[in-house]
């Protein structure tokens, strides 16, 4: 006779019972996971998963981030679970990004920062996105223009102008990442920049930054000087 399944109830009772008494730091990131996913798999220790999730993605940004293809691959994921990493994600971006629609994004440029960092710095791939903005610098659009590869993704000045035109866009923010985690700007970002500026120009359309995002922190070409 098979062995009856573990009973983690009482671990679990401990696990929710810290992440109500609302010190967000109450759980080590394995153990957040685990409950998450304690909540669609029943009956079974899945600290183990967890740890392997975590392991695979390179912490906790890195798996929430992650590609729902690349999540299922590891044993033991199914759709629910996926499902349920990625629901998270997804409140946490929305979140933020109310945070930046919530005033004009000049005055308001942490919260910017810490909405692109959330969402484009665990990225394996390079994706380029526009903020367009209305005249008063309020967040009209936040649109992802390209994805590419692990060191390029293309971006266009006629196609950024032409998107502008057709919202109707004051001004522009551009924003890429770097997946190497190095967001040092390369001769070609730079160039690009400059590009769409003076496309943009005699359209009265400006732009405002172009930030690069990584890892390991972010560049803003204004600040550098470099457009």
């Amino acid at each position: 006779m098979s062995a009856d399944p573990p009973d983690n109830s009482g671990h679990r009772a401990r696990l929710r019972q810290r992440l109500l008494e609302g010190d967000p730091d109450a759980l080590l990131d394995h153990e957040l996971i685990e409950y998450l996913l304690a909540l669609t798999i029943p009956r079974k220790d899945t600290k183990p998963l967890a740890k392997t999730l975590l392991k695979e993605f390179d912490g906790l940004a890195g798996l929430l981030a992650a590609d729902p293809e690349a999540i299922q691959r590891i044993e033991g994921i199914k759709d629910t679970q996926v499902a349920a990493l990625k629901i998270v994600y997804v409140s946490v971006l929305r979140l933020l990004q109310g945070r930046v629609r919530e005033k004009p994004v000049l005055a308001n440029w942490q919260a910017l920062l810490d909405y692109l960092r959330a969402d484009m710095a665990p990225h394996v791939i390079e994706r380029v996105r526009v903020l367009h903005l209305n005249s008063r610098n309020l967040l009209i659009r936040d649109e992802l223009m390209n994805e590419g590869s692990i060191d390029e993704a293309p971006i266009y000045a006629r196609q950024v102008i032409a998107r502008a035109l057709h919202l109707g866009s004051a001004a522009l923010i551009l924003v890429h990442n770097h997946p190497s985690g190095d967001p040092s700007p390369s001769r070609a970002d730079i160039d690009v920049t400059r590009k769409i500026i003076e496309a943009g120009k005699p359209l009265g359309i400006g732009v405002h930054d172009h930030i690069i995002i990584g890892s390991e922190g972010h560049t803003s070409l204004r600040a550098k000087g470099l457009m």
